[in-house]
């Protein structure tokens, strides 16, 4: 291809924009300046358009030359046609689909190195959406020569989910023989994702058991002084036609463990396991509540005296039952904001109803 048909080309559909241009014609003025690409061709520019688009291209441009020779800048080691993308994007900032499919990747080289920002972030969400496991081990070395932090961290997330196909491929096999630290960020990245989906899922396994006891507080203070279908206070008979309540599997079971605590025979010495966890019940109940005085949960109050004391000794156990408290008050305040705000609400209202009768509860 000949410069003056590229150069035509290249001008097609591009209206004057510098101050080269002609006022009077509104046609380009004579280029001035020459590309040269690895393939031979020759690609004519206009100096002041390529300077105002690129610093780097500027700098090049201002070098002292021959008097009388023409300005050539060479653009290599990537396709011609990559080049002629490039050249036509500095004149006017657009680039089709199928020319980033084609020339992504060595678009996103040319903008790197002569610091065109626009074309750049263009490209990088080009290459993006366009990796595979074959290519994402080259585009992770593109990205971390052409510093693209964002790109980077999607190939190496793409790596750690497909890890065991990315080992297949020439890429992983070259990285291997040559590159010994880029092995070796990619295996320590591996690993952290791991271990940061060990430490999410166990977050989340805590949290859920977290709001279980809290759940199970709401209950054993809403079968005291309210009642339920076959527990309740022992002022008021539990009506066995009620309907379920919200929480009613947390509040069956809890019923059930009620039951045999008020019977179990072995609670006296300890030796009863389900007598235990209704123990805990009712102590972490007292850790929570704040009216102890009032308060109709049984035990509540000889609890919470008693957790004053072991508190103000500074016992081990008296710590650890602290923090299990502030995480299940955690746990319910994080539950809450997720609620919709109708719902939290509803729920203030009921907390705060002043004709809400406080019953004794006999066991």
């Amino acid at each position: 291809m000949s410069p003056t048909n590229f150069f035509d080309q290249v001008m097609i559909g591009l209206q004057p924009v510098t101050a080269d241009l002609s006022t009077s014609s509104g046609e380009f003025p004579e280029a001035n300046v020459k590309i040269i690409t690895s393939g031979g061709l020759r690609i004519l520019a206009h100096r002041r358009i390529l300077a105002s688009a690129s610093p780097v291209l500027e700098s090049i441009i201002d070098r002292p030359h021959k008097h009388g020779s023409d300005r050539t800048i060479p653009i290599l080691g990537v396709p011609c046609e990559a080049v002629s993308v490039f050249i036509r994007f500095l004149y006017a900032p657009k680039c089709t689909e199928e020319e980033m499919g084609k020339y992504g990747i060595h678009l996103l080289a040319l903008s790197h190195v002569f610091l065109v920002p626009q074309l750049k972030q263009r490209s990088t969400k080009a290459v993006g959406e366009r990796l595979t496991i074959d290519n994402v081990i080259d585009v992770i070395q593109l990205a971390r020569l052409c510093d693209a932090p964002d790109l980077h961290l999607k190939c190496m997330k793409l790596v750690s989910t497909n890890f065991k196909s990315v080992k297949k491929t020439e890429g992983w096999k070259f990285v291997q023989d040559h590159d010994p630290f880029l092995e070796l960020q990619i295996l320590q990245f591996i690993d952290e994702t791991e271990l940061r989906k060990k430490r999410t899922r166990r977050h989340r396994e805590e949290q859920s058991l977290y709001l279980q006891l809290n759940e199970a507080m709401e209950c054993l203070e809403h079968i005291c002084t309210e009642g339920c279908t076959t527990v309740g206070p022992y002022d008021m008979e539990p009506t066995k036609n009620r309907g379920p309540c919200g929480k009613s599997a947390t509040c069956q079971g809890l019923q059930l463990l009620i039951r045999h605590f008020a019977t179990c025979k072995r609670r006296i010495n300890g030796g009863c396991c389900r007598c235990k966890r209704m123990w805990q019940l009712l102590r972490l109940h007292s850790s929570i509540c704040d009216q102890p005085d009032v308060c109709r949960v049984p035990l509540c109050r000889q609890f919470k005296m008693k957790a004053q004391q072991e508190m103000k000794k500074g016992t081990e156990d008296a710590i650890r039952w602290r923090l299990l408290v502030r995480k299940v008050v955690s746990a319910k305040a994080i539950s809450s904001l997720s609620l919709p705000k109708r719902k939290r609400e509803d729920e203030a209202r009921e907390r705060s109803d002043p004709h809400g009768v406080i019953r004794s509860f006999r066991l």
